[in-house]
């Protein structure tokens, strides 16, 4: 996952970005472009996920079963989540951002 710093002055209106969007455009927008464009944004999102699940067992060097194994997560669940089908979330989610950041300290409190 990206992040993107950006300093925004209050007391200056040309700090505030114009935007990452194109006002004229969402207001000419149906709702039904909109539900689309929301649904396009939903399903990248779940693909970012996915992204980052994989990324995070592959960095350990592990294959889905043992890292199934080693998280004592269900086969099926990475595979879901790796795939796109499911997102992690919650506890699963915060997992995967500890053996994201220091994976050694976290693969060895789990055991």
């Amino acid at each position: 996952m990206k992040t993107v710093r950006v300093t925004i002055d209050p007391n200056k209106p040309a700090s505030v970005a114009l935007g990452r969007i194109d006002a004229a455009r969402v207001d000419g927008a149906t709702e039904q472009e909109l539900a689309r464009q929301q649904a396009q944004d939903e399903q990248e999102a779940v693909m970012d996920a996915a992204r980052f699940a994989r990324r995070v067992r592959k960095r350990l060097g592990l294959t889905q079963a043992e890292f199934s194994r080693r998280i004592e997560v269900s086969l099926d669940t990475i595979r879901n989540w790796e795939q796109g089908k499911r997102t992690p979330t919650g506890a699963a989610k915060a997992l995967l951002k500890v053996l994201d950041r220091n994976p050694e300290l976290a693969l060895a409190a789990l055991h």
